[in-house]
């Protein structure tokens, strides 16, 4: 008589565990290929406001839009161009360029919100439109939820990159307390073709809320991975990087202490006390950025 064969126990124990094994190794790999995919999305992403932003300043001698406290830069993230003269909150909005900044306005790391507005539909009272000397109204991202919102005026709108506000406000040239004070003061657009050292200015770049930019070089981190508001920029989207693009128009990934080291502004210290120059310690960082590249 033949012999049945078959496994025995113990072989299909062995078969399960090198799966298992096999299963374990590349998960990881698939993993950070799927994360390093999406950083390269967002890159993408980011180039296409590199050309949307050059091509407004182009025709424009040069200027970004502006206003005193710098948010102007928020109606470009939304892609339109409010029409000053027209109070009415559903008028059409014009785009920039014809084009679609809703399909660019979210890093692929980055597409959840969350509502701090108990309205989650077309606002059931009146909302006064804003102009472009004022933002609209935004709501900044709690933790755990890495995008921003705008809900006024409509239709919502949610992003994940930021501005250099500095670059939109008169603040660039000069601190915030520096500015001229008198009532009415009018401020030039800055003339960002003039800027030199472009490859060091950010514009746009990975954020919790739709601007930010800090007010000195001696602004300490964040406390957490969920940003604050001198900080929105200083998250862990990309490990321990975030994506930029520059006034040159080029674009890559930022260390988070690599922040310190940018030109945010004319009188921003690239040198400050929070660089190596500086004289910066690990241990004088908060403990979830002390494992990242040191500047």
């Amino acid at each position: 008589m033949k012999r049945k064969t078959a496994f025995t126990l113990i072989e299909l124990l062995v078969v399960i565990a090198a799966i298992a094994l096999l299963m374990a190794l590349l998960v990881p790999a698939l993993s950070l290929a799927r994360q390093q995919a999406k950083t390269m999305v967002c890159q993408s992403r980011l180039r296409q406001w590199g050309t949307i932003l050059a091509l407004y300043a182009q025709d424009n001698e040069g200027r970004f839009p502006y206003n005193s406290s710098g948010t102007a830069g928020i109606w470009l993230l939304r892609g339109t161009l409010l029409d000053l003269s027209n109070t009415d909150a559903n008028a059409p909005q014009d785009s920039f360029f014809h084009f679609r900044t809703k399909d660019i306005a979210c890093c692929p790391l980055a597409t959840r919100y969350y509502w701090t507005d108990p309205f989650h539909g077309p606002l059931p009272f009146p909302v006064r439109r804003p102009t472009l000397d004022e933002p609209p109204c935004w709501d900044y991202g709690s933790p755990g939820y890495p995008a921003w919102v705008i809900w006024a005026p409509w239709p919502v709108f949610v992003g994940s990159y930021g501005t250099n506000r500095f670059l939109f406000g008169p603040g660039f040239q000069s601190t915030p307390n520096q500015l001229p004070k008198a009532p009415g003061e009018v401020f030039p657009g800055l003339d960002v073709s003039s800027l030199g050292n472009k490859a060091n200015i950010p514009v746009v770049l990975d954020s919790k809320a739709p601007y930010g930019g800090p007010p000195s070089a001696s602004e300490v981190p964040p406390a957490t991975n969920a940003g604050s508001p001198p900080w929105p920029c200083c998250i862990p989207r990309h490990d321990d990087s975030v994506n930029g693009v520059f006034l040159d128009w080029s674009v890559r990934k930022i260390g988070l202490k690599e922040l310190w080291k940018l030109k945010w502004s004319k009188d921003f210290d690239t040198n400050g006390p929070w660089t190596l120059a500086g004289g910066v310690k690990r241990d004088d960082w908060p403990a979830w950025m002390r494992k990242a590249k040191d500047y």
